[in-house]
């Protein structure tokens, strides 16, 4: 591949010339290699969905691009189709934009797409079309990732939180805060270290699974603002309060250790391969079966309910008494996804 001495991107390679051009073929297109992506169409031909089509679209900002047990690359796939999946539909396609600093390094460029396409291989999702865009120096941190997400709902899928009633029951597919944990530690700014990997992975496993479950009401995948920021946004948008209790949250011994040494609350620390579902009192124990049938969710638990008489997050501590969790309010880990 022809480029720059240093093997550094250069402004250059975002205007559309022969740089640009060996980029995407050189680098880009191998790493996403499917039949569908074509670099000289403006637009991408997809055949007919089966199903209502669903779409989200998301960015990705991560510091530092590579952490332990994933980086932006395969963290902006599994982003998307969760998003997707949580919604009870079926991830089918993705776009990539692709927003490059000046300066950034080529091989690292590639090993972060090669991760991209390997994780949308191993998920059945094909990038059917993409942009790329270099910055100049100090307007970009070093690389961000913009998606969106096509994929269908079956007919008869419903689920949002309009549907979530008192008495319902609240799961998670797994131990939380650990994709928070171990960016945190990636970062090195508190001088500690571990072996804690992100939790980064496609949950479509876990939501196709409960599929054919009339009790399932809702699903997210708690990212920003973890676990208690859904269950905040569940008590505003449905009048309900939740209770949560604090002895049937699977939280890892590593997690834990660390927010006890910097104070910080678990249940706000992102997760970025669990589920969060609100779930009939009785399709609860079978959800919950299924799930641990998984290995995905061979920690999940059901760990509260929904309640009429108030509208805040309370937890039940370990020791009996409540508290109250507060609605987050600054962010305590910026850039984790």
């Amino acid at each position: 591949m022809a480029t720059s001495e240093e093997g550094l991107i250069e402004l250059c390679h975002g205007n559309g010339g022969w740089l640009m051009h060996e980029l995407i073929e050189d680098i880009i297109r191998p790493a996403l290699a499917n039949p569908m992506l074509d670099t000289q169409l403006d637009a991408a031909k997809l055949p007919a969905l089966e199903g209502l089509p669903v779409i989200t679209t998301d960015g990705f900002t991560v510091q530092p691009l590579e952490f332990p047990g994933g980086d932006i690359g395969s963290l902006a796939v599994h982003g998307t189709i969760n998003d997707l999946a949580v919604s009870g539909a079926v991830p089918l396609y993705l776009t990539l934009n692709l927003f490059i600093e000046e300066g950034f390094e080529i091989s690292r460029l590639a090993r972060l797409i090669k991760s991209l396409g390997q994780a949308a291989d191993s998920t059945g999702v094909v990038v059917v079309a993409g942009d790329t865009k270099v910055l100049p120096r100090g307007q970009c941190g070093g690389i961000y990732l913009a998606t969106t997400g096509i994929g269908t709902l079956a007919p008869g899928t419903n689920l949002g939180m309009g549907f979530v009633q008192p008495g319902d029951k609240v799961l998670v597919s797994g131990p939380i805060g650990d994709h928070g944990t171990a960016v945190m530690l990636a970062r090195e700014q508190f001088g500690l270290s571990g072996t804690l990997l992100s939790d980064s992975a496609s949950v479509l496993p876990l939501t196709l699974a409960l599929q054919g479950l009339d009790g399932i009401r809702f699903m997210r995948d708690p990212t920003r603002g973890g676990l208690a920021t859904v269950a905040y946004e569940l008590c505003r948008a449905t009048g309900l309060g939740i209770n949560l209790w604090q002895e049937a949250i699977p939280v890892s011994d590593q997690v834990r250790g660390v927010c006890d040494l910097l104070g910080y609350d678990p249940y706000y620390l992102a997760c970025e391969g669990r589920v969060m579902a609100i779930v009939s009192m009785s399709d609860a124990p079978s959800a919950l079966k299924r799930w641990q049938a998984l290995p995905a969710g061979s920690h999940a638990a059901i760990v509260g309910e929904i309640q009429s008489n108030h509208s805040r997050v309370v937890l039940t501590t370990d020791y009996g008494g409540e508290r109250i969790l507060e609605e987050l309010e600054d962010d305590p880990l910026p850039r984790i996804c």
